[in-house]
């Protein structure tokens, strides 16, 4: 049942005109975040996608760019599980999420690499 390519839309992060800027689908169990047009990330759980794509919303609406996020009721459902499990509630474990990936980014250099890698691509198309 369902697509045969097996890829369930299950979060979309739109700015005003429309435009697709990120979303989450699940794949044979696997979250995948997608980010303009590429994967951004991959996940088994939905709580840590669910609060990427939070983080991608909150960071567009601090630059002043209003963004309208939409996801499922099972990625929803699936996430508060997750973050349950963990005796914690949702915005617990997102805030816990946020505080740990900004400590990392803090110890590592490799954002740097990607974006770089990203503009080489722009300037060959």
């Amino acid at each position: 049942s369902g697509p045969r390519s097996g890829i369930e839309p299950h979060a979309e992060l739109r700015n005003p005109q429309g435009d697709l800027l990120a979303g989450i689908v699940r794949r044979s169990g696997v979250w995948i975040l997608g980010m303009h047009g590429q994967i951004a990330g991959s996940s088994d759980s939905a709580a840590e996608v669910l609060a990427m794509i939070k983080r991608t919303a909150a960071l567009h609406e601090a630059q002043g760019q209003p963004v309208r996020l939409v996801y499922s009721d099972e990625l929803r459902d699936t996430a508060e599980l997750e973050a349950a499990a963990q005796g914690m509630s949702l915005d617990a474990f997102e805030k816990k999420l946020e505080e740990e990936m900004r400590a990392s980014n803090g110890a590592t250099e490799n954002g740097e690499d990607r974006s770089s890698e990203a503009e080489d691509a722009e300037t060959e198309r």
